[in-house]
């Protein structure tokens, strides 16, 4: 008798339980967040990386961890099953307006973990159609301070910021938002026409710029050549007309020291015709 009641409460209760799923976790996508509830028997076995949330009389009674654990059938069941692995979210495509009034259209990947299963459970009624409105919300007011060119160069400081605005409004939620990733950003045709065009100068001004260079560089070289050709030809003429010298400086030298000599002997040879013989010069 006492199996036929616990079986036809067991039934009750997973009935219930069946009944109430669909009301949190409507979607399929819903689905990710927790699995099926299990039946409230006596002895449970929770999974690695799943905590089950127990209420007794209709109140938060405990946290059941992984392994053997034990509940007290109709006074507890089990309310909310909450997977602790890092959960992937696609966040739809949505447009956004940049800083100069460009609309792009942009989607991306989120990537949760719930870190305290009671804050997830009764903290927000749906945590991923929260996260996911925060995260758009979030991504339109992100996009709004940038402009285009630096929503295409500055992605990682885009999505750093994204990561940090949504920690900051999902912590009462019992969620921890681990990165996010934008995967395309769609621009308008014109937009992405003019931005072709833009490219395009920008490739013909290097172009032009660098062959001004190029010509530039070739000038100056051309006129260092010269410069230095005419340098090294100064330095040529003006070692020939040191080594010149160096010869016909010497040759002056003895041609005066010999020209003197000659003069001093000439001179004796005059004042020594002038004096007598025998006796001393005649003074005039």
């Amino acid at each position: 008798m006492l199996r036929t009641v616990v079986c036809r409460a067991g039934s009750g209760l997973l009935k219930h339980s069946r009944q109430t799923v669909p009301a949190l976790w409507g979607s399929r996508a819903q689905q990710r967040w927790a699995s099926s509830l299990p039946m409230n028997t006596v002895v449970l076995f929770v999974p690695q990386q799943e905590a089950w949330v127990v209420e007794r009389m209709g109140r938060f009674h405990r946290i059941l961890e992984p392994g053997l654990n034990f509940l007290i059938p109709i006074l507890d069941r089990v309310k909310y099953v909450q997977s602790l692995k890092e959960i992937v979210i696609d966040v739809p495509e949505q447009s956004a307006v940049s800083l100069d009034n460009v609309t792009l259209q942009i989607d991306g990947v989120l990537y949760l973990r719930i870190l305290d299963p009671f804050k997830a459970s009764y903290g927000v009624e749906d945590p991923e159609y929260a996260v996911t409105q925060l995260a758009q919300t979030t991504m339109r007011s992100e996009l709004g301070k940038l402009t285009l060119d630096k929503v295409f160069r500055e992605r990682e400081s885009l999505n750093a910021n994204m990561v940090h605005s949504i920690n900051q409004a999902s912590d009462d939620w019992g969620i921890r938002c681990l990165r996010y990733e934008i995967k395309d950003i769609h621009v308008p045709p014109r937009v992405k026409e003019s931005m072709q065009m833009q490219v395009e100068a920008e490739r013909k001004k290097r172009a032009t710029v660098l062959e001004s260079e190029g010509t530039r560089e070739a000038a100056i070289n051309v006129a260092e050549g010269r410069k230095q050709a005419q340098i090294l030809a100064s330095e040529g003429q003006k070692a020939e007309q040191i080594n010149k010298a160096a010869v016909i400086f010497p040759t002056l030298i003895m041609g005066q020291r010999l020209s003197r000599e000659k003069a001093e002997e000439g001179g004796e040879f005059t004042t020594d015709t002038h004096r007598p013989h025998g006796g001393a010069p005649t003074s005039s």
